[in-house]
């Protein structure tokens, strides 16, 4: 294990006011996105998609790192780059997405495990043959009646660990993403309460399996009521609750801590990443930073639409949303205006 270079991509991950953006959709939630706007749900469609990704001007001022999926790491940009490659020009490290997604765990209704530790070992070497230099595995906690139980949380703790100490194995910083959903009616109490028990599981296997903490970052949900709860709380509520949440259960080791948006919308997303950072930011001893899909993602999806001619258009929504989140990092984001302060 090379522990230097660990070290040095986790942190360049994190480092100043940049954050990473997740596209590494699956087919069919690419699918899922496109067909509502009537764009193909072919291959070449989803290449021509990361293709305005990858290409947008300046991105890689707001962006550090880039989730990719497996079918994209092997795709080419119009100029027959691999995306890969053209990430690294413009300045993103390249990243891969090696879990097989969530299952029905055994014996526990309406909880799942995520799956993809077979075979794992040679699918990070190949993947770091291809380009790229850190990986993502998603764990799925969902809150309801009686559930998430331990056996749950104990068996998506003990994958993510494992999948975390093979990666740095491999050479490849583990994004270590234990996502605890916003679906339901629960209160923010009671997501502060399973956030908890999960962080504390997660980081107890991790130190079991020999991780490196400093290697690696954690992309974890915010500290939010559910989506259908009477009581939405203000973001202030919601910045305090996710940072006292953090401060109890991740150590200071890890460099940095990238939230998932989760279902959020674009701003609540900002808005709320915006009052961590002002709020606490700077007496906290890791970077809160973002790792967001469809926060970062969906305005410009429905400005492209699958027409080459919207291009243009919708890489100033991609970089709009990225500089956004950028401004959120400082402290920095208007929530009333949807835009980074100036001076």
């Amino acid at each position: 294990m090379d522990t230097r270079t660990l070290i040095d991509t986790a942190t360049t991950l994190v480092a100043g006011d940049r954050g990473l953006l997740a596209m590494d959709e699956s087919t069919p939630t690419a699918n899922k996105r496109f067909a509502p706007l009537g764009i193909p749900l072919t291959a070449e469609a989803r290449r021509a998609y990361r293709d305005m990704i990858v290409t947008t001007p300046r991105l890689g001022e707001c962006i550090s790192g880039a989730i990719l999926y497996d079918e994209t790491l092997r795709q080419q940009t119009n100029e027959g780059l691999p995306f890969a490659q053209a990430l690294v020009q413009a300045g993103i490290v390249p990243g891969i997405k090696v879990d097989a997604g969530a299952k029905p765990l055994a014996l526990h209704p309406g909880e799942e495990v995520t799956e993809g530790l077979d075979g794992l070992r040679e699918r990070l070497g190949d993947y770091r043959g291809l380009g790229a230099r850190f990986a993502k595995w998603r764990a799925v906690i969902r809150i309801g009646d009686a559930i998430p139980t331990r056996a749950c949380i104990a068996a998506n703790a003990h994958a993510l660990a494992r999948y975390a100490a093979l990666s740095q194995e491999a050479g490849l910083v583990p994004i270590v993403e234990p996502e605890v959903l916003m679906d339901g009616d629960h209160t923010l109490e009671r997501c502060a309460t399973v956030t908890e028990a999960v962080l504390h599981a997660v980081f107890d296997a991790l130190d079991g399996q020999g991780v490196l903490l400093e290697g690696m970052l954690l992309k974890p949900n915010m500290v939010v009521p559910g989506l259908t709860a009477r009581d939405q709380s203000d973001t202030d509520t919601i910045a305090d609750a996710t940072v006292a949440c953090l401060r109890r259960h991740v150590p200071a080791a890890v460099p940095g801590i990238a939230f998932l948006s989760g279902g959020q919308s674009a701003k609540l997303a900002s808005a709320r990443l915006n009052a961590m950072n002002a709020r606490d930011g700077v007496r906290l001893p890791w970077a809160l930073a973002f790792s967001f899909a469809r926060a970062i993602q969906q305005p410009a999806l429905d400005a492209w639409r699958g027409v080459a001619e919207n291009v243009p258009k919708a890489q100033q929504a991609l970089f709009h949303r990225a500089d956004c989140n950028r401004a959120a990092r400082r402290g920095e984001y208007d929530a009333a205006t949807d835009a980074p302060r100036r001076a």
